[in-house]
């Protein structure tokens, strides 16, 4: 009675579906949606990232994913995965091939247009191990954030999908526990009256059960799953999809433009994305907001086509002639878009938060307090213990066969509970992102002064306190906060670190005060796991540090140390005298040993010809053109060439240093480099490089700009401050899919979602910067607006934000 009755209201409505056909970039479309099979495999270290298997974008957003088997209810992120073997058309649908080698599971996922929807079936090449039965299943994950609120309806159940975890669960007999279903039946149907969200989900081979994943971790989705019956193996389990499609529906269009604005005299250019079959309105119109709160038409023109990129159209919107300061919006296609200014100081401070509020939360071994804030307690003073040999850690450290310290494994490294920052959303201290940052941090100081003072930070007290000026540029504090972190290492094993990361899954996923990850008390082995004498515990949980030694990550710390010795030099004498020592004898210990000290299964250093080049270029800066660095410089000519699309911008740094061969040589490259650049960059409507990898390009769009300001800067007779403009714009709102500004509180629309340490909480840290639109392969553009926990697109990292800082000062100049 009630499936006739739902289906009376479908019918009602006037909505159905055109029939879905495989395109030719292999997944199946209609206007509306698009189901992809294994365009997006799970990924080999990583897991689960919620981008695999059969997935549904409705109305253009991606609201399901997963569909594949799975071996619980609720699998976490690291639990196991199929194997994707290969993917082939049959008949008029798409057919994965998949396995589980450790389990004896191979099988076969189909899915076939059918009516006004598809069929999913799962055909096994064997019956279900009888290990497996009444575990496998098919499962398909949907979007929390597409959902929330919203009511879902089973055969003679209803429910509201909640916003926040709330059960049930049971307790398995290991001792371990399960979500139950919040509901179950043969049929069910997700936001009945939610035309846009809308799916019902018919099985022929058992009830149908959902589940609320984030009662088990709070990166969950809602799961749809349905066991396998045991003894199949033809159409062992099947399902009939059908997503409601409004009929004619069009994504509306996406003006993209600065969500903090331009000065006065650049150009201004608006990026429109637009859905190929929406009828798009050929002028668009930029407003001025008056004292009386009107907004009066400015400048009105036709837009300027551009062509197709990836699955949209794309126009420009051209405004650069509005030239007066004030506060003006974009009206397109009916919509008055957010307001932003235009001044010759609109830069100016546009970087400061990611320094005072954002760096400052983000480091380690110190309490950080705002105002009545507490953002973390006193952290990880009980690092670190020696990682163990031969092992891969979940989080893509690696250690070999030796730890190459004077440690033992899982014994206490005495010394490095000091300085660092928190890579990202998570705790751990990257130390190939911590030279970044130092680096980012020393050229901001010197090219730009920085002299912004919001912070106090107490090295000897551990604690800092945002929002509280001390006399001293925040820039120079944190340099010498990290270069502690980086002497340290040094000091305790005699060269850098991989990293240092939390040892367990249970404490790499923790959420909340990074004091309370760890008890703060070393770890000795002989103590039971409630004993404690206030320094020591017998609870062995802290962080392990990986002590493989890499030449490329020896010259990438050499090049950090080098480098603060020049922005510490007389702030803090001292410190900086002993990072120019340390640096120099890496260089000469790596010059003497490098051949029998780099090891091949390193992970976490860079190039071996890149990172010595940029080790060159800093000591030879620090040393004013010391003969040893210019020497060797001259000696990886071809190296740079080489590599010179990644290395041209440190190149440039070195020119004053240089014989001036070296900068005729120079200049051809960069002419040569320009050529290819601006082809690369015409092959999309933004002008930036734009990743296609599943990771955001936020990072890359930053760095772009970083890069061509220092060529601008080397030879501005060919390179134009455009470049670096556009890379500031990427990422303040003039990107794929929104206008909204990566870069958290900056900007009048930007990022309040994001996958900070405090990311349950829905919320975002001041200044932290995401990574941005991910391409969902093959041609799929997304940023979920709601939903923070897609690290890929939502997750703050140190180095990219110190990046941004960087770029946004040398965009702030060649504004001006």
């Amino acid at each position: 009675m009630l499936r006739s009755l739902i289906a009376v209201v479908f019918v009602s409505m006037g909505l159905q579906a055109a029939e879905l056909r495989v395109n030719d970039t292999e997944y199946l479309e209609t206007q509306g949606l698009n189901v992809l099979v294994y365009q997006n495999a799970f990924h080999p270290v990583f897991k689960d990232q919620k981008l695999s298997a059969i997935e549904i974008i409705l109305h253009d957003d991606r609201i399901a994913t997963d569909g594949d088997v799975r071996l619980m209810p609720t699998p976490e992120q690291w639990d196991p995965v199929p194997h994707f073997k290969y993917r082939k058309r049959t008949g008029n649908g798409l057919t994965a091939f998949c396995d589980y080698p450790d389990y004896k599971l191979s099988y076969r996922l189909e899915v076939q247009p059918e009516g006004d929807g598809f069929r999913i079936a799962v055909h096994l090449d064997s019956p279900l191990p009888n290990a497996l039965v009444g575990k496998a299943g098919f499962n398909l994950d949907f979007d929390p954030s597409a959902y929330f609120g919203k009511s879902y309806l089973f055969d003679a159940n209803s429910g509201i999908f909640p916003r926040h975890p709330d059960g049930p669960m049971k307790r398995e007999p290991d001792g371990g526990v399960e979500p139950l279903p919040l509901s179950s039946g043969a049929y069910v149907v997700l936001a009945p009256e939610d035309p846009l969200t809308r799916v019902s989900v018919t099985s022929d081979s058992g009830p149908i059960m959902l589940f609320d994943a984030r009662n088990q971790a709070q990166n969950g989705w809602f799961v749809l799953r349905t066991l396998i019956p045991a003894g199949r193996t033809e159409n062992a389990l099947v399902w009939h999809v059908r997503p409601n499609v409004i009929a004619g529906w069009t994504r509306q269009p996406v003006v993209a433009y600065n969500q903090v604005g331009y000065t006065p005299e650049r150009q201004k250019i608006a990026v429109i994305e637009l859905d190929p079959l929406y009828d798009a309105p050929k002028t668009a119109s930029v407003l001025k907001l008056t004292p009386s709160g009107e907004f009066k038409e400015a400048f009105k023109d036709e837009i300027k086509p551009w062509g197709k990129w990836l699955r949209y159209t794309y126009a420009h919107f051209d405004f650069s002639s509005v030239k007066e300061p004030g506060i003006y919006a974009i009206e397109y296609a009916g919509k008055l878009n957010s307001p932003f200014r235009i001044a010759k100081d609109v830069y100016a401070h546009i970087w400061q938060p990611s320094l005072d509020t954002w760096l400052a939360q983000e480091m380690d071994h110190v309490r950080v307090r705002e105002a009545y804030r507490i953002w973390h307690g006193l952290a990880h003073m009980d690092d670190a213990r020696q990682a163990p040999v031969n092992h891969t850690h979940f989080d893509g450290y690696t250690m070999g066969p030796s730890t190459d310290s004077p440690y033992k494994p899982g014994e206490h490294i005495p010394g490095l509970n000091v300085g660092g920052w928190h890579d990202a959303g998570d705790f751990d201290l990257r130390t190939q992102s911590q030279d970044a940052v130092i680096i980012d941090l020393v050229l901001t100081r010197e090219l730009f002064g920085a002299d912004w003072d919001e912070t106090s930070i107490d090295e000897k007290g551990l604690y800092v306190q945002i929002h509280k000026p001390d006399g001293v540029p925040d820039v120079l504090q944190q340099i010498e906060h990290g270069v502690l972190q980086l002497l340290a290492q040094y000091k305790s094993v005699g060269h850098a670190l991989n990293g240092i990361v939390e040892p367990t899954l249970e404490e790499y996923t923790h959420l909340g005060d990074a004091a309370s990850q760890t008890d703060g008390k070393i770890y000795l082995e002989k103590m039971g796991p409630l004993e404690s004498d206030g320094i020591h515990s017998g609870v062995p949980d802290d962080r392990w540090a990986f002590t493989t030694r890499s030449t490329p990550l020896e010259y990438d710390a050499a090049a950090a140390l080098a480098a603060a010795s020049r922005a510490l030099n007389g702030y803090n004498n001292q410190l900086a005298d002993e990072c120019l020592k340390t640096a120099i004898h890496v260089w000469d210990d790596e010059h003497r040993h490098a051949p029998n000290l780099f090891h091949s299964f390193n992970t976490t250093g860079g190039d071996l010809e890149s990172e010595e080049i940029k080790a060159a270029v800093e000591l030879l800066i620090t040393s004013k053109g010391g003969e040893p660095y210019r020497k060797r410089l001259n000696d990886l000519w071809p190296a740079i060439q080489k590599h010179f699309m990644f290395l041209n911008w440190t190149a440039a740094r070195a020119i004053p240093y240089m014989e001036p061969e070296y900068k005729m040589n120079m200049e051809k490259e960069v002419r040569t480099y320009q050529a290819r650049a601006d082809e690369f960059l015409s092959k999309n409507p933004y002008g930036v490089p734009i990743t296609t990898g599943a990771w955001g390009g936020a990072g890359a769009a930053v760095g772009f700009a970083t890069q061509m300001y220092f060529l601008h800067r080397a030879f501005p007779e060919i390179i134009g401050p455009e470049y670096t403009l556009r890379g500031l714009d990427y990422v303040l709102g003039t990107h794929p899919v929104s206008n909204v500004s990566y870069v958290s509180t900056i900007g009048t629309n930007s990022r309040l979602v994001a996958y900070g340490n405090n990311r349950a909480d829905y919320t975002f840290i001041p200044g932290g910067i995401i990574p941005g639109i991910v391409i969902v392969q093959p041609d799929f553009p997304e940023l979920k607006s709601n939903f923070p926990f897609l690290w890929f697109e939502n997750e703050y990292v140190v180095d990219t934000v110190t990046s941004y800082i960087l770029a946004a000062n040398a965009a702030d100049s060649v504004a001006k």
